[in-house]
């Protein structure tokens, strides 16, 4: 592996914008949003980080973003030129680890001076990594889309493994790790849900009952079933990892809803950004009711695409970016003080 570590631009744009908020019509959750002020830059996957900054990429406006959401201050850090960073996430230590989706690597910035220390793929077919997560050993899981794989690198040694799926087009997308530090994902481009074996790194796939299903997002549930929404059709499906049954219900948008960015809070819910619907809408399902409960309309911006949510346990906020261009969160306890949940 090449690893080695250079200083980058830091802009010295810093830009204050007070947040919007956004009542649901009638009794419901409240919405913030705040503008990214740097337009046309595709602002996304936003990650709060251990000191209350929520980090972000911007993936045609080639940076790392950084809001703070207690004054509004936006500050941007510029990254190699082409890197076109698709996801970021932060670790305990506050390092910000990106994928670099355009330039094969996998960076990690240290926001206390800039510097990049830079990790390329081994294989050139792996070009274009994509959504990150970490396992409970710190190490770095993620999915290679038009590669055709799944990674895992090992920040301490910087080693990068490789699997690739069997059937060429899968597009290996959104990923989890369970509580046996297992990785699952998605596979976008087919009817699948693939997991590997972390000591062996065997590959297990289980495939949807419906051919026309595109699974593009994937949640963890409380009971360890993996919850995955239906880009095509409209859909969540449940995945029973123990016996490998899947369960279906249709979306409230129906077969347009186009359901894209998802996480899961703290009460086991599982969330979907319907992004079919304009504007975009947040929908919440209740795996013990089997039920989904009111959607809340992105009303401000209307969000476009909102394509990555991570839920932070902290405030219980759920964050989000929208192709709108603004960073935006959901409170999970002002939705539930409004009285949507029974």
């Amino acid at each position: 592996m090449t690893d080695f570590r250079s200083l980058v631009a830091l802009s010295l744009t810093v830009a204050t914008v007070t947040p919007v908020a956004l009542a649901a019509q009638g009794p419901g959750p409240v919405v913030q949003e705040w503008t990214v002020p740097w337009p046309d830059t595709r602002p996304r996957d936003p990650f709060a980080a251990p000191d209350g900054r929520v980090w972000f990429v911007g993936q045609v406006g080639n940076y790392l973003g950084v809001l703070d959401p207690r004054t509004g201050a936006f500050r941007r850090y510029e990254l190699d030129p082409g890197t076109m960073p698709h996801n970021c996430i932060v670790a305990p230590d506050g390092m910000v680890w990106f994928a670099g989706n355009r330039n094969a690597m996998i960076g990690r910035l240290d926001p206390k001076d800039g510097r990049i220390t830079r990790f390329p793929m081994p294989d050139p077919r792996a070009g274009d990594p994509h959504t990150l997560v970490f396992d409970q050993h710190g190490d770095l899981w993620f999915t290679v889309q038009a590669g055709n794989a799944v990674g895992r690198l090992r920040p301490a040694t910087g080693t990068i493994d490789l699997v690739y799926m069997p059937a060429s087009g899968s597009r290996p997308y959104g990923i989890v790790v369970d509580r046996a530090n297992r990785p699952w994902f998605v596979e976008f481009g087919t009817n699948k849900v693939g997991t590997i074996d972390p000591a062996t790194l065997a590959l297990t796939e289980h495939v949807l009952p419906e051919s026309s299903a595109r699974p593009r997002r994937i949640v963890l549930g409380q009971d360890g079933s993996l919850f995955a929404g239906d880009y095509s059709g409209g859909k969540l499906w449940r995945l029973d990892p123990k016996s490998g049954r899947f369960t279906q219900w249709a979306n409230p948008a129906g077969a347009r809803s186009a359901p894209y960015a998802m996480a899961g809070d703290d009460k086991g819910r599982v969330w979907q950004a319907e992004t079919g619907p304009q504007p975009n809408r947040l929908v919440a399902f209740d795996p013990r009711r089997e039920a989904f409960l009111p959607p809340v309309e992105i009303s401000e911006s209307g969000g476009i695409v909102i394509r990555h949510m991570t839920f932070d346990p902290t405030t219980r906020m759920i964050w989000f970016g929208t192709d709108a261009g603004t960073i935006g969160r959901l409170s999970v306890a002002a939705w539930e003080g409004a009285g949507t949940t029974p």
